[in-house]
């Protein structure tokens, strides 16, 4: 006979959960209003939550719409927050929304970006910036992150690879560690293995911003890096969803990018 795996408990994962955002009981249950005891009971499984108790916890946390809905679940409780395709009728303003963003960037690049880094949405000013990779690098689904730093991506004509390569990993590492999602854990390794410096190059003194700093045919582009999140989402696609837009660092680059598109 095989062994069926129980599904997980709502205490531990609330609890896997805390220890995640490095809190005490006394820490979580001082900022949620709840006594240190309750909160005892529900992470050892002595107590069954409601689910206004979970989801007011959940928040306290910080913990992702996919995984409040996962949480319910675990404690018997319905989801809340709806979960819908990005070409889902009911997305349709958020398309447009996106769009209208990526458009308006122009002629600076920006893309929007789902929790794996996959590109759901570009603006025109990408595709010259991206030209020259290598076409299964480029074929949909589209990650951002191993476009960026693989050998037949951009990395070789990253001009400050080392601190870019070290800039992007350390902002993935920091999503493994909020999320624990384990995809986002696999491609960071996957990253980390790819042929590339091993630490920064000996920088100038800090700036306000790590630059990417990209050769497009004669010129070196000098880019910052924006990030866009919609505020108040209630959707777990929508709440995923993220636009990355680079601004010029200088005048050049904003010439060079003003006669591109």
């Amino acid at each position: 006979m095989s062994a069926v795996a129980s599904p997980p408990r709502v205490g531990p994962l609330l609890r896997e959960w805390r220890h995640r955002r490095r809190l005490s009981q006394l820490d979580l249950a001082l900022d949620a209003g709840v006594s240190t005891r309750h909160l005892s009971f529900i992470e050892t499984g002595r107590a069954r939550p409601s689910a206004h108790m979970i989801l007011h916890l959940a928040e306290r946390l910080d913990v992702p719409l996919r995984e409040r809905n996962s949480l319910l679940l675990s404690a018997g409780h319905a989801p809340v927050f709806s979960q819908h395709d990005l070409d889902a009728p009911e997305l349709e303003p958020v398309r447009e929304a996106i769009d209208a963003i990526l458009a308006a960037h122009e002629p600076f690049p920006a893309l929007a970006v789902d929790r794996h880094w996959g590109m759901v949405a570009a603006n025109r000013a990408v595709a010259p910036l991206v030209a020259g990779a290598d076409p299964a690098l480029l074929a949909p689904p589209v990650n951002v992150l191993r476009l960026s730093l693989h050998p037949g991506g951009l990395a070789p004509r990253i001009a400050n690879l080392g601190e870019w390569r070290a800039h992007l990993l350390g902002r993935l590492a920091r999503e493994v560690a909020a999320s624990g999602d384990p995809a986002l854990a696999a491609l960071h390794e996957e990253l980390v293995a790819l042929p590339g410096p091993s630490s920064p190059e000996p920088a100038p003194p800090p700036a306000l911003a790590v630059p990417l700093r990209i050769h497009a045919g004669d010129a070196e582009l000098v880019l910052l890096s924006t990030v866009t999140t919609f505020g108040t989402p209630t959707d777990v696609t929508l709440s995923e969803l993220s636009v990355e837009a680079f601004l010029p660092a200088d005048e050049q680059t904003a010439r060079t990018l003003q006669t591109t598109i």
